[in-house]
């Protein structure tokens, strides 16, 4: 993935980009809506209005990469591929899951696809991603691990050690930060004295990058040179993608420490609603239709699947732990 990606995206590739990102935005509304009605317990941390960050960036790695992330993982499962049905079905606690109901929300987990967790611990799985990162090099596997984090995951002493070796060690992995300018409930001039994150970097010697998330295409060509970087050259990077949640921290959020008035002028540069006009003014407007009605179908699928999905065995509780 280098500059060419500079140039502008075919329609195809509008309409495919298109599709992935709306399928997060309608999978997330719909797990709002059954969260509330009891159906998926414990903790909910939903990715609407960040579609755009997972989206382009997991388009820029290979389908043999890894991608290691936090516990707003749901739109990181569906880009890196598994099926709108499993991920519900984790959500719902059921056999079926990508964790087979083991793990719910937080903890996603697909190795078939390179999806190694969804972990639930702020900042805890940033030195597991550099940790994946040894071993690819240790192997010479040419792969590249991404891994995203939230803004408030970069004041924890964890993240300072990742990135130390990371550097040190030469390592490929390219960490994204997601700043949603809140970490939980607090804004982003109250965690950091350093408004711009990616300086972060800097004190390690690693390559860093910033920008906005409003045009996808635009993340998947900056992300992209990052992969780069870390596959030939072995090179760590560290890249702040500016974004934004329109819902609170989790389900239990209701976000009063937000205006509407905020929120309202986020939404005007919603990323999905960019797209979308890219699309229309491709000449391409009559498209969006049959796309949100394939998206509507797939997330109704996978709430069936997930609703008539059997719960795990008990016998799989003591399964995966020491004894």
């Amino acid at each position: 993935m280098s500059d060419a990606e500079a140039t502008a995206p075919t329609l195809d590739e509008m309409r495919s980009f298109y599709r992935e990102m709306l399928l997060q935005r309608r999978f997330e509304e719909a797990a709002a809506r059954v969260y509330t009605q009891g159906k998926i317990g414990g903790f909910c941390h939903l990715y609407i209005g960040q579609e755009a960050v997972g989206t382009g960036a997991i388009r820029a790695l290979r389908p043999d990469d890894y991608v290691v992330t936090a516990y707003r993982d749901h739109g990181h499962a569906l880009s890196k591929g598994s099926s709108s049905r499993a991920v519900m079905a984790e959500l719902f606690g059921r056999s079926t899951g990508t964790s087979q109901g083991l793990g719910g929300s937080m903890h996603l987990f697909d190795v078939d696809r390179g999806l190694l967790g969804g972990y639930g611990i702020v900042g805890g799985h940033v030195p597991l991603a550099a940790g994946v990162a040894f071993a690819s090099k240790y192997r010479g596997d040419g792969r590249v691990t991404l891994c995203f984090m939230g803004d408030g995951a970069v004041n924890q002493g964890v993240f300072f050690e990742a990135m130390q070796l990371a550097s040190l060690w030469s390592l490929p992995v390219v960490f994204i930060v997601e700043n949603n300018l809140y970490a939980m409930g607090t804004p982003l001039s109250m965690q950091t004295p350093v408004e711009d994150i990616s300086l972060k970097a800097v004190p390690f010697g690693m390559d860093r990058d910033r920008f906005e998330d409003r045009d996808v295409f635009e993340v998947r060509r900056r992300v992209g040179r990052a992969v780069d970087r870390a596959r030939e050259e072995g090179r760590p990077t560290f890249l702040e993608v500016l974004t934004y949640r329109y819902r609170g921290h989790s389900m239990s959020d209701p976000a009063r420490y937000r205006t509407k008035e905020e929120v309202e002028e986020r939404r005007l540069r919603d990323p999905l609603l960019f797209l979308e006009q890219r699309i229309k003014d491709a000449g391409a407007g009559g498209d969006l239709a049959a796309i949100e009605e394939s998206v509507a179908a797939e997330v109704e699928d996978a709430l069936e699947f997930a609703e008539n999905s059997p719960p795990p065995d008990p016998e799989v509780a003591t399964r995966f732990v020491y004894a």
